[in-house]
């Protein structure tokens, strides 16, 4: 999509930001971006909000203000953030066993897991033995029976796995134990953070959302290119289909089989399946980066989800992934290997390139959706207008110090 100009985009970059508009502009020129929306809140306030480039390649259509697309694991964030909004609602305690709040999640050995445990991906719980079907997502009854029979991999607390689709229900049977009103995550999201701030985002989309606001997602056109973008032991492991990463990821499709729609409806994957905006997740995440006050946030709350990532005893290196990496609370942490942002922060990546963080430090809050996957685990896309976010507001680019 070369040449494009700038009446293809819409939306702004406000004063001092030009930055932004800038390296968005030239995502569609030299990185290959389809369409794509990027946003951000800076101190409380909106000073990005940028769309643009086409929604649908097949028919041509515009990416639209009101434009949503799959985000796959960046849906984590949004879940991450509605836990953290029931515990400082005081319905539970991070350093509690998630048996204490579901008796039945003890068996097999897991009784004495913490739901910081559980949400750092350190239970060894990162894939299920029965088979993850739509009838038993959709089936929260079943679908907890079955999360409480799974024997961990090991024992918990001493290695990380990716819990790339059970992290969500797991969170989401939790939170319907400790609920006065035994929400699911996507109803507790939904009743508790999108309606109250306006948001875009859904956990479980709903059927009356038309195709016409849903961007397909485009994949690379050759897989071969993995070979030269990302780590070796992570190919290897992603051509085997019984290694642990395939496994983490059976259930990502779920969101995605659909014939009638562009994505599945009424289906709740909130490790993995929300759709929505960029608009929605910089305010939810600019809310937290400025105390959270609009949705009652305890500062004890925020304390915990700025704070340090605790590791497992044989460190960050990920048993599924094969990188280091840092997860805190149902969020991924800014490491030496990744410091996406200032230690504080706190946000979660998706495959093909989306990514949506706060940074209450700088009290940013931010997020990126393009419809075009890419393949890199820091896609260049979405790096280039986040350095242009930090060099906005006068603070270093958090890759380049």
């Amino acid at each position: 999509m070369a040449d494009m100009g700038t009446n293809a985009v819409g939306g702004f970059a406000g004063p001092g930001f030009e930055a932004v508009r800038d390296a968005f502009i030239e995502n569609f020129e030299r990185r290959g971006e389809l369409g794509a929306a990027c946003c951000a809140y800076h101190r409380g306030e909106k000073v990005v909000d940028l769309w643009g480039g086409v929604r649908n390649r097949a028919t041509g259509e515009p990416w639209e203000e009101d434009t949503m697309a799959l985000v796959y694991s960046t849906t984590k964030g949004m879940a991450g953030l509605a836990m953290a909004l029931a515990h400082s609602r005081g319905l539970y305690e991070y350093d509690e066993r998630v048996s204490t709040y579901w008796p039945e999640f003890a068996q097999q050995g897991k009784g004495r897991i913490t739901v910081r445990q559980l949400f750092a991906h350190q239970a060894g719980l990162f894939a299920l033995d029965e088979r993850l079907d739509r009838s038993l997502v959709a089936d929260p009854d079943r679908l907890a029976a079955v999360l409480a029979r799974q024997r961990p991999a090991w024992e918990p607390g001493t290695r990380q796995a990716y819990h790339g689709i059970t992290l969500g229900f797991y969170e989401g049977e939790l939170l319907r134990r400790v609920d006065p009103e035994h929400r699911t995550l996507g109803r507790f999201f939904q009743e508790e953070i999108a309606d109250p701030l306006g948001l875009d985002f859904y956990i479980r989309l709903p059927e009356e959302i038309p195709n016409s606001r849903l961007a397909p997602l485009e994949r690379p056109p050759s897989m071969a290119a993995m070979l030269f973008t990302m780590p070796l032991p992570l190919v290897l492991s992603a051509m085997n289909p019984r290694s642990r990463f395939r496994r983490c990821l059976l259930g990502s499709e779920l969101p995605e089989e659909e014939t009638e729609h562009v994505y599945a409806r009424n289906l709740e994957v909130p490790a993995g399946g929300g759709v929505g905006t960029a608009r929605a997740m910089a305010h939810a995440y600019g809310v937290f980066a400025t105390g959270g006050e609009e949705l009652g946030v305890r500062e004890e709350t925020l304390r915990e989800i700025m704070a340090p990532a605790v590791p497992p005893v044989r460190g960050f290196r990920d048993a599924c992934l094969k990188v280091e990496i840092a997860f805190s609370l149902g969020f991924m942490k800014p490491s030496a290997e990744n410091p996406f942002a200032h230690p504080d922060a706190f946000g979660v990546p998706g495959t093909g390139g989306s990514f949506g963080f706060s940074d209450p430090h700088a009290r940013i809050g931010y997020g990126y959706v393009p419809n075009r996957m890419g393949i890199r685990l820091q896609d260049p896309r979405e790096m280039a207008l986040r350095s242009a976010l930090y060099r906005s507001i006068g603070e270093p680019d958090p890759y380049r110090g």
